[in-house]
């Protein structure tokens, strides 16, 4: 894969994580900042590193999976990984200003 075409794939998964959203909180998981990490590899699979709104979230046992689900489905990608950490723990300075705006916190 090129570099220009591995930054058309990665565009498409950014577009399909806006797509996916947290349930308890109207922001989807990109703007909230909760993706640390996109990678596409030579082969058009995708790493991606992403955290939770907290440990104890209520969808910890399957969002990770959604996202996995997903990202695989988008046009051009071969396979998909996804891993949790929690370093460093997400806060809401990590969201994009236009979430924090539609959040109410600017």
């Amino acid at each position: 894969m090129t570099s220009e075409e591995k930054k058309q794939l990665e565009e498409r998964v950014i577009l399909t994580l806006k797509t996916i959203y947290d349930p308890e909180i109207p922001v989807d998981i990109y703007e909230l900042g909760l993706i640390y990490d996109v990678v596409i590899r030579d082969d058009a699979s995708v790493y991606i590193k992403m955290t939770l709104t907290s440990p104890a979230c209520p969808v910890a046992g399957t969002l990770p999976g959604e996202v996995e689900e997903k990202v695989r489905q988008t046009q051009g990608v071969t396979g998909a990984n996804v891993e949790i950490t929690f370093e460093p723990a997400w806060d809401r300075t990590m969201m994009s200003e236009a979430a924090q705006l539609e959040l109410g916190f600017m």
